[in-house]
């Protein structure tokens, strides 16, 4: 059995797809909410609500777990997110419980420069919440990712949204900072690999695409591809930081938080021969993978809306009337 945490995330639903076509049985751990939780549809996962600062709950969710995925992280939760009680302490609670259930392996998906060192708020978190696996006891894997991208992502959608409302694009320190994009997909198989394979425990890997940008690239194919053309202003890191905080204040729900800055603030990068010497894999090319950021017209739009109300419709149906599931 598999046990995932953040699987409501961008990465996390892309895996439980994954893993649930593959068979194995899938145990997710939700944090509790009021919202009803992002999980894909039509996958079926066992889920257990209990957050990382849970010890109980955690040592239920593991009971019987032979490998725990862990990529939950409260970077994407906005400014008010707290990477000490999820990054750092619920890390290590997690880890804890694991090595006392007696998991097989632990598949940790970390950032690349992370460093308990760091002046990066999120990549210090991501380096302490390593050491804390490392000491734990249990077996594991940590993949340092460089950012990842794909639909739903946090980098190339993010930035495509603030292209089509900003009349100014305000890029930190020139958009001389270096990016290595890594396709979503290359990111999974990279994960179901290292589970599979033993000369990967008590292993950490660097892995990211196959081609360096600086960010003033990335924006300029993004606008390309959305053909939206905007004028690039060039501003200090310090002072987009001071405009992220401004807007997230004024606007709820402000696509983007100073933690996303610390992705793009220094250039965090590794060989690009990485995947295939490790993983034996060609990553995806980062042009070639951008068509989820063509709009469509507001029929297509229509369509693809009423096709997924429509799954989740006929899910709800069949579990209320078993009779209306079709026979095996």
């Amino acid at each position: 059995m598999y046990l995932v945490t953040g699987g409501t995330g961008f990465i996390g639903r892309a895996l439980l797809r994954h893993l649930c076509e593959a068979g194995p049985r899938v145990r997710v751990l939700l944090r509790p909410s009021p919202h009803t939780p992002r999980l894909p549809i039509g996958v079926p996962v066992e889920a257990v609500v209990a957050g990382l600062d849970d010890w109980r709950g955690l040592r239920a969710a593991v009971a019987g777990v032979d490998y725990v995925i862990h990529l939950a992280g409260a970077e994407n939760q906005g400014p008010h997110a707290d990477l000490l009680k999820t990054d750092v302490l619920g890390t290590k609670n997690l880890a804890e419980a694991a090595a006392d259930a007696g998991v097989k392996r632990l598949i940790y998906v970390s950032h690349l420069d992370a460093d308990r060192m760091s002046a990066f708020p999120v990549l210090r978190a991501k380096g302490i919440a390593e050491e804390h696996i490392r000491r734990s006891g249990v077996p594991f894997t940590i993949l340092r990712s460089a950012v990842v991208f794909g639909p739903e992502d946090h980098f190339t959608v993010t930035l495509a949204r603030l292209l089509r409302y900003a009349p100014l694009f305000p890029l930190p320190a020139s958009g001389r900072t270096v990016v290595q994009p890594l396709w979503i997909e290359d990111l999974i198989t990279c994960i179901l690999w290292a589970v599979e394979r033993p000369e990967m425990e008590n292993q950490t890997y660097e892995i990211g695409g196959s081609e360096y940008f600086t960010l003033r690239e990335v924006v300029e194919i993004i606008m390309e591809m959305t053909q939206q053309r905007r004028m690039v202003v060039s501003l200090s890191v310090p002072m987009v930081r001071a405009l992220i905080v401004t807007l997230d204040a004024i606007f709820p729900n402000f696509p983007i938080s100073s933690f996303h800055l610390d992705y793009v603030s220094l250039s965090r990068t590794c060989p690009v021969d990485n995947l295939p010497r490790f993983f034996g894999l060609m990553p995806a090319r980062f042009t070639y993978r951008l068509e989820y950021l063509r709009r469509r017209s507001w029929t297509q739009r229509l369509e693809r809306w009423a096709t997924v109300h429509w799954k989740r419709l006929a899910e709800r149906l069949r579990e209320r009337f078993p009779a209306l599931r079709p026979p095996e």
